[in-house]
């Protein structure tokens, strides 16, 4: 009898030991769990929120820069072709005086 006592007991404390860590290993992976639930949680808030936030200034954009002034070659060779044009016949005598005095501003 001493000997089934004996083998109970040990059945008893290793069934107590092993439900006792499985309890324990429970509830850490269920700390862990709870902690990167919250962690994500909060990630989509802060990234919801970046997406609800004005972005900035919503006024026109700037007109585009000024195109440079046209240089002297790019004058000549303007007037070369108006001359052209004048001596072909395709633009007359006033014409050409029109666009000659826009060309020289």
């Amino acid at each position: 009898m001493p000997g089934l006592l004996r083998g109970i007991a040990r059945t008893a404390i290793i069934a107590g030991t092993a439900s006792s860590v499985a309890g324990r290993v429970q509830r850490h992976q269920a700390r862990k769990f709870a902690d990167r639930d919250a962690e994500t949680a909060a990630d989509r808030e802060r990234a919801y929120e970046a997406q609800m936030a004005p972005q900035g200034d919503y006024s026109a954009p700037a007109p585009p820069p000024a195109p440079p002034a046209p240089g002297q070659a790019d004058v000549i060779s303007q007037l070369k072709q108006l001359a052209e044009l004048r001596d072909q016949g395709i633009l007359t005598d006033d014409e050409f005086a029109a666009q000659k005095a826009k060309i020289l501003g």
